[in-house]
């Protein structure tokens, strides 16, 4: 399994920490089932829009582990972030990536960026990445927009789900696509 060292800092991601530049160690790498637990409270605890129930976090990390990615600190301790994705069963090229959440503590620090481009570079066979993005939620088109200019284009968009294809309220959901 593939891991790589990353430091978040003020001035961004860094490749590797040397003393002029304080920063937090993270390893980024596919979850484990016994990250499922922490990988849960992490999306609880900043707010995340679509919380799942903890069960389902366990078995994500189960079943789409090879294309999901945790950060933790190099020196142990709680997640820092997780992206969540799969493989689009019509679409073997194409990852979806369902959620993205980052601790509050390392935010800004392009911690969110690095683990979409680790794992863009761990998934085998890719082409596409796809997210789907409220027209409210700003950061996530800002993140997404990022990586696809990171990538050498920009996302294609188009409406995927409109209000009325939802049993209950919800905003419109666009489709990011971004060739790799």
């Amino acid at each position: 399994m593939s891991t790589e060292d990353v430091c978040i800092s003020a001035q961004k991601l860094v490749p590797h920490c040397d003393a002029a530049v304080e920063c937090m160690k993270a390893r980024l790498r596919h979850p484990h089932v016994q990250d499922g637990a922490a990988v849960w409270g992490l999306a609880r605890d900043v707010g995340l829009a679509d919380l799942d129930p903890s069960y389902s976090y366990l078995m994500w990390c189960r079943d789409f582990a090879a294309t999901s990615v945790v950060a933790r600190p190099t020196d142990g301790g709680a997640p820092l972030g997780f992206v969540t994705g799969y493989r689009r069963p019509e679409a073997a090229d194409t990852l979806f990536v369902r959620q993205v959440a980052v601790a509050r503590a390392a935010r800004d620090q392009g911690l969110e960026l690095a683990m979409l481009e680790w794992l863009a570079g761990n998934v085998p066979d890719l082409r596409y990445v796809e997210t789907t993005v409220t027209p409210d939620d700003e950061p996530a088109a800002r993140l997404f927009s990022a990586f696809a200019a990171a990538n050498h284009g920009q996302p294609h968009r188009h409406a995927l789900f409109a209000p009325d294809q939802f049993p209950d309220s919800h905003e419109p959901e666009i489709l990011f696509r971004i060739r790799l």
